[in-house]
C-alpha cells in the first residue's frame, strides 16, 4: 500500500510540474515580444516604467533591436522623427489701412536633435511632457501660428504686400514683402519677446521653415475685385484695339494708293503698247495694199463675205447691187484687169441680214 500511495505521489508531482512548465511556456509567448524593442530610423522611442522615463533612443546610431521588461512593467512611446508639415487653414486679418485678406501658410517642423547626459533633458522627453502626441502639437503649433500671422499681417499695409510696378512686373530682386513677413513670422514663432526660453528649450520642438502660401481676399470682395479687375483689361484691350484699327486704316490707304498707281501705270502702258501695235498694224497693211490693190480689194470683198454669210443667213439685195458681183460673175480671167468690188454699206447693214429661222 506504501509503494502503491508513494507511485500515486510521484506520478501527481510529475503531471504537477508539466502543468506548470505548459504555464510557463505560455506566459513567455505572451510576453517575450513585449520584451523586445525594434527601433526604426524614422522613429523616436522613449521606454518608460510605470510612469518613469527609462532609456530613451534618439539618436541614428541607436535604431535597431533593444530589450525591455515585459508589460505592463515597460511601455514604449513612439515619435516620428521625420519632418513635418502643418497647413493649417486660411483666416481673415485685417491690415493696417483696415483691409480684409485671407491668409494661409504652411510650417515644416520636426522633433529636435540633441544628446545630454540627463535623459530628462533630451528634447524628445521635454516634446513628451509638455505635448504628448504629434496631434496635440499640431493643433498648438497651429493656434500660435494663427496668432503671430495676423499680428504681423495687421502691421502692413495691403499695398505694401501686393507690391509691384505694374500689372506686368516680374519678381522683384531680393527678397519679397511677403518673404520679409515670413522670416518675422518665424523669429517670433520660435521665441516671442514675453518668453525666456525658446520653442525648442521648452517643447522640443524644431522649426524649419514657416511660408506665406497664399494671399486672398475674401469671397465677399472677390466679385468687386474681379468686376474692377475686368473693366481696366477691357480699357487696355480697347486701346490696343483702336491703335491696331488706325495702323491698318493707314496700311490699306497706303496699299490702295499703291495700287491705284500701279494700275495707272499699267493701263498707261498697255495704251501706249496698244496704240504702238495698231499703228504698227496700219502701216503695214497699207504697204501692202499699196503693192497690189486689186488683190488687197479681192480679200476685203472675201473677209465681208466670212463675216457676214453662214448657213443661217439670208441675204435681201437689188440684183444691181455691186456686192453680189463676184458670187454671180465668179473671179475674173486671169490676164484681165479686175473689176472693183467694193463692199456696200447696205449690205452690212444689220436691218438686210437676217436669219434662217425668223
Amino acid at each position: 500500500m506504501e509503494s502503491d500511495s508513494t507511485s500515486l505521489a510521484r506520478s501527481a508531482g510529475i503531471d504537477l510540474i508539466g502543468k506548470w512548465r505548459w504555464f510557463a511556456a505560455v506566459i513567455a509567448v505572451l510576453f517575450l515580444p513585449t520584451m523586445i524593442i525594434f527601433v526604426d530610423e524614422t522613429e523616436i522611442a522613449i521606454a518608460e516604467r510605470f510612469g518613469r522615463i527609462t532609456a530613451v533612443y534618439d539618436q541614428p546610431s541607436q535604431s535597431g533591436l533593444h530589450f525591455k521588461l515585459p508589460w505592463p512593467v515597460e511601455k514604449v512611446r513612439r515619435f516620428d522623427r521625420r519632418l513635418q508639415l502643418l497647413t493649417p487653414a486660411g483666416r481673415e486679418a485685417f491690415t493696417r489701412d483696415r483691409k480684409n485678406v485671407v491668409v494661409e501658410a504652411y510650417l515644416c517642423w520636426k522633433i529636435a536633435e540633441g544628446q545630454s547626459k540627463s535623459i530628462l533633458d533630451r528634447p524628445v522627453v521635454r516634446f513628451f511632457q509638455g505635448l504628448g502626441s504629434v496631434e496635440v502639437a499640431e493643433s498648438r503649433l497651429a493656434s500660435r501660428l494663427q496668432s503671430i500671422l495676423t499680428e504681423q499681417i495687421g502691421r502692413s499695409e495691403l499695398s505694401e504686400l501686393l507690391k509691384a510696378a505694374h500689372s506686368e512686373a516680374g519678381p522683384a530682386d531680393g527678397p519679397s514683402p511677403l518673404e520679409q513677413i515670413a522670416a518675422k513670422i518665424r523669429r517670433e514663432f520660435e521665441q516671442r519677446a514675453d518668453e525666456d526660453k525658446s520653442l525648442s528649450d521648452r517643447l522640443g520642438i524644431e522649426v524649419v521653415d514657416i511660408r506665406i502660401r497664399r494671399l486672398n481676399l475674401p469671397t465677399g470682395n472677390m466679385q468687386a475685385v474681379f468686376e474692377r479687375m475686368r473693366s481696366e483689361r477691357q480699357k487696355i484691350a480697347e486701346r490696343y484695339r483702336s491703335a491696331g484699327l488706325a495702323e491698318n486704316r493707314m496700311i490699306r490707304s497706303q496699299a490702295d494708293r499703291q495700287s491705284s498707281e500701279l494700275i495707272a501705270r499699267a493701263n498707261a502702258d498697255a495704251e501706249r503698247i496698244r496704240g504702238e501695235g495698231e499703228a504698227l498694224a496700219i502701216h503695214i497693211l497699207n504697204e501692202a495694199h499699196a503693192k497690189d490693190p486689186e488683190f488687197a480689194s479681192l480679200l476685203q470683198t472675201l473677209e465681208s463675205y466670212q463675216q457676214i454669210l453662214n448657213d443661217k443667213t439670208t441675204l435681201i439685195l437689188s440684183g444691181t447691187n455691186s456686192f453680189l458681183k463676184l458670187l454671180m460673175e465668179g473671179l475674173p480671167p486671169q490676164g484681165s484687169e479686175p473689176t472693183k468690188t467694193p463692199v456696200h454699206a447696205d449690205a452690212q447693214h444689220p436691218d438686210n441680214v437676217r436669219g434662217a429661222d425668223q
